[in-house]
């Protein structure tokens, strides 16, 4: 003798195509999109690349939007900014309509040159629907004396006695300050989802904002963390990027650590040690966005 699970979608009557195993079933027929998967009696849709979500059913779905994270600054730069982060339930779908999912990239850490250190470049927006995810704020480079850091989802944090990047409400948060005092002129951290960035210091870079821990793919996982701030002549990392894929800042001639890809985490800031080339700001991360939805699946067993 031996038990089998079979089940049903919500709003469908059994068999339309499904294919079953154990008591789990794809749902491809029903909503195509992402990568798809099944927790309990919901499916998800995780989105890594550019695509549209294709629903079979009318009715509500919940939504994880994080965009793409700030590059961070390049030579005593300030951490990246994290992707702003947008969550929330009831967004209403009808069946047979195509709703766009478009995933940001990272920003572009500053490279280590002489003079002001390059440009970077802030986070990409990451959508699904009518609902826009803000990219992460830039960082800049400290080199030749205090600059400003610029906004975002969250905002990069300030190089060598800049100030920090506003965050969008709702979305993120403003980066830490950076320090114009020896030795380290260390660079503020870049805002995350979930915290402000922390201020520089004399002796070190400040760290990344924390980002926000979200199981809506089934799994408790940090999204948007904030880069950690450079600083100035110290071996390694000099600074911790926020939970949630923030990179860390150095303190070296070494390329700072990049945000971790499909968390919109900053990138960390750069060091420098001198002669040029000095250390370059790291990549933001890219971001994600993450659609669930009740399949109303029960499973009923039959006994062969």
């Amino acid at each position: 003798m031996s038990i089998k699970a079979i089940g049903r979608p919500k709003g469908y009557a059994f068999p339309i195509g499904l294919t079953l195993s154990g008591n789990t079933f794809n749902v491809a027929t029903i909503t195509t999109g992402g990568n798809q998967t099944i927790d309990g009696f919901n499916a998800v849709h995780t989105f890594t690349s550019s695509g549209n979500l294709v629903v079979g059913f009318t009715g509500n779905v919940e939504y994880l939007i994080v965009a793409g994270g700030g590059g961070g600054g390049g030579v005593l730069g300030g951490g990246g900014g994290a992707g702003g982060l947008r969550f929330g339930s009831g967004f209403p779908v009808s069946n047979g309509t195509s709703y766009t999912i478009t995933i940001g990239s990272g920003g572009t850490g500053g490279p280590g040159a002489s003079g002001q250190g390059g440009s970077t470049t802030n986070g990409n927006n990451s959508v699904f629907s009518t609902i826009t995810a803000n990219g992460g704020g830039r960082g800049t480079t400290g080199q030749a004396g205090p600059t400003n850091a610029f906004g975002g989802g969250s905002g990069a944090g300030g190089a060598r006695g800049g100030i920090g990047g506003a965050g969008i409400s709702g979305q993120g948060n403003r980066g830490g300050n950076g320090v114009n005092s020896a030795p380290a002129y260390g660079g503020g951290g870049g805002g995350g989802a979930g915290s402000v960035g922390s201020n520089g210091t004399s002796s070190a870079g400040g760290n990344g904002g924390s980002g926000i821990y979200s199981t809506i793919s089934g799994s408790n996982v940090a999204y948007a963390g904030g880069g950690g701030g450079g600083a100035n002549e110290i071996a390694g990392f000099v600074s911790l990027g926020g939970i949630g894929g923030g990179g860390r800042g150095r303190g070296d001639d070494t390329t700072a650590e990049s945000g971790n890809v499909n968390t919109g985490g900053g990138g960390g800031g750069g060091g420098g040690t001198g002669p040029a080339p000095y250390g370059g700001g790291g990549g933001g991360g890219s971001g994600v966005v993450i659609i669930r939805y009740e399949t109303n699946f029960r499973p009923i067993y039959h006994i062969n």
